[in-house]
């Protein structure tokens, strides 16, 4: 019998290597025991660099804000000079401005000719002293017209010329209009400016020095403390015309390292393993719970998905299919397997619209989609079928875009609903024009016997006198010329309601209103003349093309216009008019028809129900011409609606879809 043997024995690697990684983490351990104290050390050592840094724009911003508050007040100061106050008035302002700020220690209005004006001071030198910086100043704050420091200087305070504090000033120039009045000067105590500008608190632990341009010190305010050098920073003031350097000095050292190193890092670091190993088990019964209830939303979503009647499909950014769900698959006849994975072109595209296709696809591999669209789709059997699709961008949980979302309807329950309806319609408007005839009927044979007679009357006079022996054919000339045109006029009246009656496919075109108005311009006359009611039509040279169904259009103005005449039956003679009129809103893209009225109006009650189906006024009404006519305007895209005519009746304002194309002359 083989004897088995040892585990170690069987393990795929040498025993040596088995040590490598314990040994690897040892020093791993190790270098973390000096590094992380090293870097604490440094990472302290930026902090103080990092809040000094900050410590010290907040002071330069302070001091800057303090000399600007000095620099408005004098502005002011400047404005009581131009306006001619006192001189004792200017010395009370003055001396005010020092007791806002002990920084400032005179101000005083030098002319141009060097003479002091007013002071600050009780007995102020009759010519005013001045450095040969501040001389400088003040000739640029003249050129430019802007207040500007001058270079700090010490003072001198003996004859001898001993050095005292720093000083430094601001002149502001005085002009009135074009003349040039002098000077404002405010001198600055550089030290004072320390003691009244810098805060105790940061003066407690820094030494804050100002320094000229070579780096010399101005002024000081020093504090007590070891660290000198360590940390420090420089801010320029950014004073006009000076050239100033806050700099500070923390008396902190730098951080030292951990006093028992090795005791405290290993404490620290098994605290932060037994830390870890909380958080891990912590980490993996979360994450055992999510898994959970990331199955069951997983399940709860198949079944969902499996249950819905709208077809899913996702691609990728390649527009290769990712994802499909069972009423997809029923709907274009092709199994999951057969479609996941699958690239352009895919099996259910319908030659006929291929090209459509290509197009999407070019759009989707550009990064845009459509939204929303209508396209066909092809089964395996051939069958075609319409699909409407709603897509959107799929994201991940990073935020990035990795293809789209589908949602697909099969649309053909709706198609062929739609198709119905629209037969219907058709089928109703032509059954109301059909009644509109029915309805004028009695007026129709009146007007076509009046043509039809005068046809006789002539042909008879023409037949009688070629019964004379001696004819003239001259003299038959006229009465032909006669029934011609009333058998022409005649035909006309049949021409315009075979047009009007006869059943057509529903065609929307570019035509002139002017072209509709006049197709159905002898049925509007052949109502109007009963009733004795004179029709205007007023239309811009201007207005464009409509985009409509002109029968549809014929049908809804022939209804309104026969409203208006039976509106208009009671009136007196004078005011039986009835205009049509039009506009073209070119902000809207429309053109607006008005057909108005002189008619006794309609009360409220009856406006409410107006446009209602089988609802009329008239005892042998069907109550859908008004109907009918607000169909046909929606069909269009427009609205149709009415109101009071402020001289009496209704206006009637439909609109309709302007186009591109203009057309020029009027009715």
């Amino acid at each position: 019998m083989t004897s088995l043997k040892p585990w170690a024995a069987r393990l795929p690697f040498p025993t040596s290597a088995r040590w490598l990684l314990p040994v690897v983490l040892v020093l791993l351990f190790l270098a973390i025991l000096i590094w992380l104290p090293w870097q604490a050390r440094q990472m302290e050592s930026n902090e103080r660099q990092e809040q000094l840094i900050a410590d010290t724009l907040w002071v330069e911003q302070t001091i800057r804000f303090q000399l600007g508050r000095h620099e408005e007040d004098l502005k002011g100061v400047a404005n009581e000079i131009l306006a001619g106050a006192s001189v004792k008035r200017l010395h009370e302002r003055m001396a005010n401005e020092l007791k806002t700020g002990l920084e400032l220690k005179r101000v005083m209005w030098v002319t141009p000719e060097g003479d002091v004006a007013a002071s600050s001071d009780e007995a102020p030198p009759p010519v005013a002293t001045l450095s040969a910086a501040s001389r400088d100043a003040a000739e640029r704050a003249r050129l430019s017209r802007n207040g500007v420091y001058s270079e700090p200087a010490p003072q001198t305070v003996n004859p001898a010329g001993t050095p005292g504090a720093a000083m430094m000033d601001y002149h502001y120039p005085l002009y009135r209009g074009a003349t040039y009045l002098g000077t404002l000067v405010a001198t600055f105590q550089l030290s004072a400016i320390l003691e009244e500008m810098v805060p105790w608190w940061f003066a407690q632990d820094n030494q804050v020095s100002l320094l000229d341009r070579d780096d010399r010190i101005l002024a000081r305010r020093a504090a007590a403390g070891p660290g000198h050098g360590v940390y420090t920073h420089k801010r320029a003031l950014d004073l006009p015309g000076a050239t100033v350097t806050l700099m500070t000095d923390s008396v902190k050292t730098e951080p030292k390292l951990l006093p028992n190193l090795l005791v405290g890092s290993v404490i620290v670091l098994a605290l932060a393993l037994l830390w870890s190993l909380l958080a891990l088990w912590g980490h993996i019964s979360r994450r055992l719970e999510a898994e959970e209830a990331l199955r069951q939303q997983m399940a709860f979503r198949t079944a969902m998905e499996n249950s819905l009647v709208t077809g899913l499909r996702a691609r990728d950014l390649a527009g290769r299919i990712t994802y499909v769900n069972p009423a997809f698959c029923q709907m274009v006849g092709y199994s999951e397997e057969e479609l996941v994975g699958r690239s352009p072109p895919m099996p259910y595209w319908a030659t006929e619209v291929m090209a459509e296709y290509e197009h999407r696809l070019q759009n989707v591999l550009q990064g845009t989609v459509t939204p929303q669209f209508e396209t066909i789709f092809q089964r395996p059997d051939g069958t075609r079928i319409p699909v409407l699709i709603f897509e959107a961008p799929l994201v991940d949980n990073e935020g990035r875009h990795t293809g789209w979302m589908g949602s697909i309807l099969d649309i053909t329950d709706r198609k062929r609903i739609e198709e119905l309806n629209r037969e219907h319609q058709e089928k109703l408007q032509a059954s109301s024009r059909l009644a509109t005839m029915g309805e004028i009927a009695s007026m129709l044979a009146h007007e076509l016997n009046q043509p039809l007679a005068a046809i006789s009357s002539y042909t008879t006079g023409a037949l009688n006198l070629l019964a004379r022996p001696e004819v003239d054919p001259a003299t038959l000339k006229p009465a032909l010329e006669q029934a011609g045109t009333q058998a022409r006029r005649a035909g006309q009246i049949i021409r315009s309601v075979h047009e009007f009656v006869r059943k057509r496919k529903t065609e929307r075109r570019d035509v002139p209103l002017a072209t509709m108005i006049d197709g159905i311009r002898a049925l509007i006359d052949l109502q109007a003349r009963p009733h004795r009611v004179t029709v205007h039509t007023e239309l811009p040279a201007d207005l464009p093309l409509v985009r409509a169904d002109h029968i549809m259009i014929e049908q809804v103005l022939l209804n309104l216009a026969r409203n208006g005449i039976e509106a208009m039956a009671r009136v007196p003679l004078q005011q039986r008019v009835l205009r049509i009129e039009a506009r073209h809103d070119a902000a809207a893209g429309q053109v607006a028809v008005n057909v108005i009225d002189n008619g006794h109006g309609i009360p409220a009650d009856v406006a409410e129900r107006l446009f209602s189906p089988f609802f009329s006024t008239k005892a042998q009404g069907m109550g859908m011409g008004l109907n009918i006519c607000r169909t046909a305007i929606e069909f269009h895209g427009g609205t149709l609606t009415h109101r009071d005519n402020p001289q009496g009746g209704t206006i009637f304002t439909f609109t309709l879809p302007a186009s591109e194309a203009k057309i020029n002359g009027d009715t």
